[in-house]
């Protein structure tokens, strides 16, 4: 059972399953949000082995009767609200998903005997790691903006519920996932999406904030491993090993699509923006995985992919967060309107 399976990563796992698996049987259970698109699981949605629930995973009567009709092996648990420009300017969503509906999800699987749980968290739970030594999974959470708190909120209520009541669950922490199906409020995909318009591409602040990149596929795969290796009650830190800072970024997509680096528009920084994420993953290397794509590959294959679905992202473009430069101000240096 895959909950949030028609997202960016939910459905790129789906697609692992259902293509590179085989032999599995898979329920996507989803509310189809702005970002949870049917459209995603297309080339799926006729398929035997795959059912599809549309519903809220705070809605705990539906995730009840969703559960115990299905009857799931493994639950992974992918719904969640990303965006942390959105949780800035509206964090409620973010509460309600990423902590309630966790709760919900604990709550209904505590009273039912699912075998395994895996939580989908991220690598922003550990905070501003600027001159600091890559985060392990001991690290402390010290999250900085409305989205990482919620998700690291979501995350100590999944510890709690193993030490508590032995819930078999896995919480799983990946670096910036990268690649098809990516909505694109995020910085790949509209960098890649506006500079195929000639629109200009914004980036934050000086752009030298750092990430650590991780092909989606490669995180399909470590997912798969950690499934079939990893211990109940552990954290998994899945990095990409490739960290790049964010007008590097910017530059090997413009470079890819042959335009100039006048497109780049330097704007108002986020508020709170953390300069880097950096995670150690000593615990899901010991068990066998490391990501297999190169940058340069795995960038590549992402511009072919929206540069050849422009049936995928076109309906989308009218989001604000795609529209405008920046949703809290103007250019760099110019006055804050935070919140507006």
């Amino acid at each position: 059972m895959i909950i949030g399976g028609a997202g960016f990563m939910g459905s790129n796992f789906v697609r692992y399953l259902i293509k590179e698996i085989g032999d599995v049987e898979v329920l996507v259970y989803d509310k189809l949000t702005y970002a949870g698109r049917l459209e995603t699981l297309r080339d799926l949605i006729n398929m035997k082995n795959l059912k599809f629930t549309r519903a809220d995973l705070c809605d705990e009567e539906n995730l009840t009767k969703t559960i115990e009709g299905f009857d799931p092996e493994i639950i992974v648990n992918f719904a969640a609200e990303t965006h942390v420009d959105r949780s800035i300017n509206e964090p409620a969503p973010f509460l309600k998903t990423n902590i309630l509906g966790v709760f919900t999800l604990l709550e209904v699987v505590r009273r039912r005997e699912v075998p395994l749980v895996i939580h989908i968290s991220t690598d922003e739970v550990y905070g501003d790691l600027w001159n600091i030594q890559p985060a392990d999974e001991k690290s402390p959470l010290i999250p900085s903006n409305p989205y990482s708190a919620s998700k690291a909120s979501g995350d100590l209520l999944a510890q709690a519920y193993w030490k508590t009541y032995r819930l078999p669950i896995i919480i799983v922490r990946p670096s910036n996932n990268y690649g098809p199906y990516q909505y694109p409020e995020k910085l790949i995909p509209k960098t890649i999406i506006r500079a195929l318009h000639n629109m200009p591409v914004p980036v934050y602040g000086d752009g030298m904030q750092i990430r650590d990149w991780l092909y989606v596929k490669d995180f399909c795969e470590a997912l798969d491993v950690i499934i079939e290796r990893g211990k109940r009650g552990e954290v998994y830190n899945v990095p990409g090993l490739n960290e790049r800072r964010n007008i590097e970024v910017v530059r090997d997509i413009l470079k890819l699509l042959g335009k100039q680096l006048s497109l780049i528009k330097f704007v108002e920084d986020r508020p709170g923006h953390d300069k880097r994420y950096a995670m150690k993953g000593d615990k899901i290397l010991a068990l066998g995985w490391r990501p297999k794509t190169p940058w340069s590959e795995g960038l590549r294959m992402t511009v072919e992919w929206y540069m050849n679905n422009e049936w995928w992202w076109k309906p989308l473009l009218s989001d604000r967060y795609f529209q405008i430069d920046t949703p809290w101000g103007g250019e760099r240096g110019a006055s804050s309107r935070y919140w507006s």
